[in-house]
């Protein structure tokens, strides 16, 4: 149970709440909001992350990365080091199948939520939107047991909110890599669509500027090795690049969840005009 008596100070002015990010495979919370991760854990907040598969279907950078196929094993080792990178003091892993999260142990799924939040009674809870970010299946699958467990707590229930990525982020991210000169022309994001990342996605209404958290982010991120190979374009940018392109994460609160102080918020700032990238000033 959360220390809620922990008293807040100058430096550590979240000590005494809870942050639960709940998402669906190992890296989701790195890219997502790495960065918000950090700066709350680095402000005293307890960041719990649960995360609902080992990620054994995902690609595989380097097969040596991975010598007995067993890739969720290794997932889940590399989710351990991006957590203790980025603060995170728990970190909970279910083994429900990478892929099918929409339609295998939905009860299970949802009963597992509940339990996480009564256990750890938080102060914020932060999932996907309805588009998972580029319309993955799994993570909006991650997005509706979230929103169905958060609302059925009632008037007890946390604020909600909602991660995305901007519309045209990603994009950039691959320009900046391509510059360097060495990402692979065919350099892609496990396959997908750059423009994929945000497409329609509802507009966040504030954002958090983690500058000065964005290469512990990007440290993060690469922890995540199996994911994170020479193909990948976040293995080619630098610690400047991150704070300029991973500098700002974006979220909306839910229209469910009334109870406790709108943590995220206090945090960051209201998203004024569409998205323009952050100055590498920290």
């Amino acid at each position: 149970m959360p220390a809620r008596n922990a008293a807040a100070s100058p430096d550590r002015p979240l000590a005494g709440r809870t942050i639960l990010a709940i998402f669906a495979h190992p890296d989701d919370e790195s890219l997502a909001c790495g960065g918000t991760l950090a700066r709350a854990a680095g402000g005293g907040a307890r960041v719990v992350l649960l995360c609902a598969s080992r990620g054994e279907n995902g690609s595989i950078s380097e097969p040596a990365l991975v010598p007995d196929g067993d890739l969720g094993r290794v997932r889940v080792q590399e989710l351990r080091a991006a957590a203790a990178t980025l603060g995170i003091s728990d970190v909970i892993i279910f083994n429900h199948p990478d892929g099918d999260l929409r339609w295998s142990d939905v009860p299970e799924f949802h009963g597992e939520i509940v339990m996480a939040l009564r256990r750890y009674r938080p102060d914020a809870v932060i999932t996907f939107g309805e588009d998972g970010l580029y319309w993955h299946l799994d993570h909006i699958a991650v997005h509706e047991r979230t929103c169905t467990a958060v609302r059925s707590l009632g008037a007890d229930a946390p604020p909600l909110y909602y991660v995305t990525i901007p519309a045209g982020m990603m994009r950039e991210i691959v320009a900046t890599a391509h510059a360097k000169g060495g990402s692979p022309p065919d350099s892609s994001f496990w396959g997908i669509e750059p423009d994929a990342f945000g497409d329609a996605a509802q507009p966040a209404t504030f954002i958090v500027d983690v500058r000065p958290w964005a290469v512990q982010k990007l440290a993060a991120l690469r922890c995540h090795r199996t994911q994170m190979g020479p193909r990948n374009p976040i293995a080619w940018i630098d610690d400047a690049d991150a704070r300029r392109w991973l500098g700002a994460e974006h979220f909306r609160r839910a229209p469910i969840g009334t109870a406790g102080v709108f943590l995220l918020e206090q945090l960051g700032e209201p998203v004024a005009s569409s998205w323009l990238p952050v100055s590498d000033a920290s």
